[in-house]
Formats: structure tokens, C-alpha cells, sequence
């Protein structure tokens, strides 16, 4: 069953409000980043990559946000072009602000680090005239990353799009996307995720980013499907939890859960999943499949994308999925009890 009912009309299927920065992946891989001598460089910030892939999977896809006023922000801009990206709500920040900057490093194909520079970011720069009520009412879907809540102006801005997504039967889908950058208190990241998760009709986040949204200690005895209940009863009507090598577990409001794995690959490195993840599970969605199918759908994407070397780059067009489905055996999809769980 699809819990998500999207209005056919709108022309425009997402939109994602938040970062876009710039990736730098190492050529030279398994060694310490102090070690690598040349990286290449990608579109990246996990709202940014959910756009590519929506865009590569067919879908009209839009993007929020703010970039820097230099060569970087227009290699955001063109990146987005060239992908069929709508740009007319990407304005440049006039303060001088930075593109955010993201090197990762690849140890081994299991254990990677990312280190973002986050100080004086374009994106967190964006206001409340920024955000057009009519480009999001004329769409389907707003997508708002938990990065973008970190700070003024660009938490207000964030707040008033999904005041408008609701006003206009837009839905909301809050990727909680924690990131410890920018944030001054536990206190502060409890507030304004719980706030957000309250707002949407699609929460996706780790255990950990629900640990944080309510504050509770690493210790604590609070199991997944009791988080789920408690957004769930906000009105959300899928909320997925995410355990890393454990897999993930989707709660659906028709008290139904799925336990999610993944296809066994070659890893060639540990990040980039979960943004192919997302926007192959919302294009399911979109698709009127069934949860399981999309999420299906959404585990294939991931596999494809973290055995690739970039982010945006990487992600896979719908037949180039449905065909890596296709050659594999495994079952990575489960209905299982609600009170089930993978900790």
C-alpha cells in the first residue's frame, strides 16, 4: 500500500530546500587523507544529491537554496542545468559567504571520514523572501534537510516553506540529516528537529538523529518502534529508521513495519547511500508502488551509488536500477512485527 496520496496536478514533483556544496573525493583511495595528493570534485550536500537523483530517475525537480556569489556557486548552478534542475529559486548570497566545502576520506571500503567546512556557509544564508509561496504550491513535494536548521536566517526560511507546503497539501519530507557542524546546543538540535518532524508526513533519519530530535541519552532504553509511534502520531505516515550495517526498518501508519538490508557488492566506499536511498524511495512513491516495492527500489540505488566513487555523479537512472534488480537474488525486503527490532 502507498500511504502517500500526491496531487497529480502539480507541475513540478520536488523540491528540496537546503545545502549545496562541493564534494572532494580522493583519487588516491585507502590511505589517510593527509596522505592523498588529488581529489575530484562533484556537486554534494545531501539535499543537492537527492535533486540529481531525482532528476536522473525522470522527475521535475526544483531546488531552494542559496550559493555562493563566485565560480563555485556557479558550478552548483550549471551542475543543476545540466541535469534538468529548475534554478529559478537558487539566488546568490551578497555578504561574501562561502560555498560549504566537504573532503571525504576513503580508508577502506567500509570506513570513511568527512570533513566539512562549514564556517560562514551560503546556504545558511537564506531568507524568508527567498521562499515563494507559489513555486511550492505547485509542488508535490518539499524536501527540507535537518543541516538547514542549524542556524538563522536560514531555519526561518526552512519553517515558513513548510508553513506553505501545508497551507497548499504539499508534502513535507524532513530527512533529519544531522551534521554536527553550526549547532550550539543538544538542546537547540531537539528543538528544531521535533518541531520539523512534527510538520512532516515523511521523517528519515539514523538512531541516533531520533536520539537527538528527543534528546535522549546514548544509553537509553526507548526502542525504534516507539519513536515511529510518537511521529507517527504527529501525523506522519511513514517514518523510517535507519541502523546502519543493521539495515533500516520502515513504520508505516497502517501499523505495518519492513526491515530493510542491503545487496551484498563490492563497497568501494561507505557514504553517498543514503541520499540514493531517498530519492529512489520517494520516486516509488511517486510511482503509486507499494512501500515495499519502493523500498526495494531504494536499497538498489544505494548499493549502486556507494560501490561508485562520487556522490551525484553516481546516481543511477530507473532502468539502470530496475536491471541491477533484476541480476540479483536476495531478499532485502521483510515484513516484519511491529514491535520488532534490529537492536
Amino acid at each position: 500500500m502507498n500511504h502517500i496520496q500526491f496531487e497529480a496536478a502539480k507541475p513540478m514533483d520536488i523540491i528540496p530546500v537546503g545545502r549545496a556544496t562541493i564534494d572532494l573525493n580522493p583519487n588516491e583511495l585507502h590511505r589517510p587523507l593527509f596522505e592523498v595528493a588529488t581529489f575530484s570534485m562533484y556537486l554534494g550536500g545531501s539535499p543537492a544529491n537527492i535533486t540529481v537523483g531525482m532528476a536522473r530517475l525522470g522527475k521535475k525537480a526544483g531546488f531552494l537554496g542559496k550559493v555562493s556569489d563566485d565560480q563555485f556557486g556557479e558550478f552548483i548552478k550549471g551542475y543543476f542545468s545540466k541535469e534538468g534542475v529548475d534554478i529559478s529559486q537558487i539566488s546568490a548570497a551578497k555578504n561574501g559567504e562561502c560555498l560549504g566545502l566537504t573532503f571525504t576520506e576513503i580508508l577502506t571500503p567500509t570506513e570513511s571520514r568527512i570533513l566539512m567546512y562549514r564556517n560562514g556557509v551560503a546556504d545558511l544564508q537564506l531568507l524568508t523572501e527567498d521562499v515563494s509561496e507559489e513555486y511550492i504550491k505547485n509542488s508535490k513535494i518539499l524536501l527540507l534537510s535537518g543541516t538547514a536548521l542549524a542556524a538563522s536566517l536560514s531555519r526561518e526560511a526552512c519553517f515558513l516553506a513548510m508553513k506553505y507546503a501545508k497551507q497548499h497539501g504539499t508534502i513535507v519530507i524532513f530527512d533529519i540529516d544531522y551534521r554536527s557542524y553550526t549547532w550550539k546546543s543538544k538542546a537547540e538540535i531537539s528543538v528544531y528537529y521535533s518541531l520539523a518532524g512534527k510538520m512532516s508526513d515523511i521523517i528519515i533519519g539514523s538512531r541516533e538523529e531520533f536520539d537527538l530530535m528527543e534528546m535522549l541519552d546514548a544509553k537509553n532504553t526507548v526502542k525504534g518502534y516507539q519513536l515511529a509511534e510518537q511521529y507517527l502520531g504527529y501525523g506522519n505516515k511513514i517514518a523510517i529508521i535507519k541502523y546502519g550495517k543493521k539495515g533500516s526498518i520502515a513504520y508505516c501508519s497502517d501499523q505495518r513495519a519492513y526491515k530493510v538490508d542491503s545487496f551484498s557488492i563490492k563497497l568501494l566506499k561507505s557514504f553517498g547511500g543514503g541520499d540514493a536511498y531517498a530519492s529512489a524511495f520517494i520516486y516509488g512513491l511517486l510511482e503509486n508502488w507499494d512501500v515495499s516495492k519502493a523500498l526495494e527500489f531504494a536499497t538498489a540505488s544505494a548499493s549502486m551509488v556507494v560501490a561508485s566513487h562520487s556522490c551525484s555523479a553516481a546516481m543511477p537512472k530507473a532502468a539502470d536500477i530496475q536491471k541491477f534488480i533484476a541480476g540479483r537474488t536476495e531478499k532485502v525486503i521483510t515484513e516484519i512485527g511491529w514491535r520488532d527490532d534490529v537492536e
